[in-house]
């Protein structure tokens, strides 16, 4: 079985994070990504720890392989103008192009939109950068730390009066590489109809203040600006953990469904809550946030967490125990959705993959391809879409264009 992008092929400038993360999902639902990287550098992400040490007594990373499974890979040296023309000849025969070099470096090497789209007007040309292509910061660097800080989502995360916190993942670099993967999908299938191409600009920092719904949401409606909570809602109470006799739980009941409320007030011994009018709802509830989160909390720590989810689960009440990501990986959930999939690798032995969360019925997603080794299918590519001989590739190794 073949996934629903079988067919679509994949041409993968990008480097470290936000690209590799779009290419590795496009590859996931069955695209041919092929991966060009500087010839004896490549892509950053391959120096980077922790590292397992493979069949040869190579190290490989740990971190390169999580986003860079079902790919295959060539080096071209695209500042060299032999290297140049044999890009763009692989790229005449593309559907999609992602790089996510600062704006302008694929202009100096020839390389830009507008140059491919003149070999393939068919092209999407996929460009993810911190600041985009336009605009005051366009030639910034930037990165996942610098566009959480920028678009306001480091002010809200943490605790409140404490300093600003990273979010624990580098979700500025995710939510890019997510919304130009959406991007991807929508220009091939508007192709269907056009028989035309076209460029795709992703801004870091734009993606992030598009996920910033509640916060912005609130500032236009009241003026309000934002800030820390903890893990806390800004307009639902309990939504938020609690410490409990062994651990954490999180209780989360959002506006309009009093009778959830009406449970977990029965639930933590506070029956009386029901009727008062200070917490008719959960706006209302979020107002009087100084008089219940103590209650809450001292009744909470009566119990184990266990304890507390054969409890309220039952009631329907959504809760969760906070798990470290140990914890996370043996979750009877996680494990039974195939979440974390161990294959076997040829070089390093096994190796456990992060599998891809979209679940389709008919097509499935799969992990069909180790991580590359550097230019290790560079002469495979250029065999078969290129038509180069042996002697033409050995000489294009020899003079360190590919």
């Amino acid at each position: 079985m073949v996934g629903p992008l079988n067919g679509v092929q994949v041409l993968d400038l990008s480097w470290i994070l936000s690209g590799p993360y779009c290419t590795m999902v496009l590859g996931d639902m069955g695209a041919e990504v092929i991966k060009v990287e500087r010839p004896g550098v490549g892509d950053g992400a391959r120096g980077t720890g922790p590292f397992l040490t493979n069949s040869e007594g190579v190290q490989e990373s740990a971190y390169f392989g999580s986003l860079n499974r079902n790919k295959s890979a060539v080096t071209i040296d695209l500042s060299h103008p032999e290297g140049s023309e044999l890009f763009l000849k692989l790229a005449s025969q593309a559907d999609v192009i992602v790089e996510n070099f600062t704006p302008g470096t694929m202009d100096r090497f020839g390389l830009g939109y507008v140059e491919v789209n003149k070999r393939n007007p068919r092209i999407i040309y996929c460009s993810i950068s911190g600041f985009g292509q336009t605009g005051p910061y366009a030639d910034r660097p930037a990165l996942d730390i610098v566009v959480q800080a920028m678009s306001g989502i480091m002010s809200i995360t943490g605790e409140p009066g404490r300093p600003p916190v990273r979010v624990g993942t580098s979700i500025g670099d995710i939510t890019a590489g997510l919304f130009a993967t959406i991007g991807i999908c929508a220009a091939l299938r508007e192709r269907e109809h056009s028989g035309l191409g076209q460029m795709l600009d992703i801004s870091m920092l734009d993606c992030q203040v598009a996920i910033l719904e509640n916060a912005f949401g609130r500032l236009f409606a009241t003026g309000e600006i934002a800030e820390p909570l903890g893990t806390r809602h800004p307009a639902a109470t309990p939504f938020q953990a609690f410490p409990t006799k062994d651990g954490w739980l999180v209780v989360a009941i959002f506006g309009g469904n009093e009778a959830q409320w009406h449970l977990f007030c029965v639930a933590v011994g506070h029956p009386e809550w029901i009727d008062d009018d200070r917490f008719q709802n959960a706006w209302d509830r979020t107002q009087q946030i100084d008089v219940l989160e103590p209650a809450i909390t001292e009744a909470m720590l009566c119990r184990t967490t266990q304890e507390w989810l054969d409890e309220l689960l039952p009631m329907g009440i959504p809760c969760g125990p906070v798990n470290n990501i140990r914890q996370a990986e043996q979750d009877p959930q996680i494990r039974h959705r195939k979440m974390l999939i161990t294959r076997k690798h040829e070089r390093t032995g096994e190796w456990t993959h992060v599998n891809t969360p979209i679940k389709f019925s008919r097509t499935p997603g799969s992990i069909r391809l180790d991580p590359p080794r550097l230019s290790e299918h560079t002469d495979e590519i250029l065999q078969r879409y290129l038509h180069l001989d042996p002697a033409e590739i050995a000489r294009l190794v020899t003079e360190k264009i590919v």
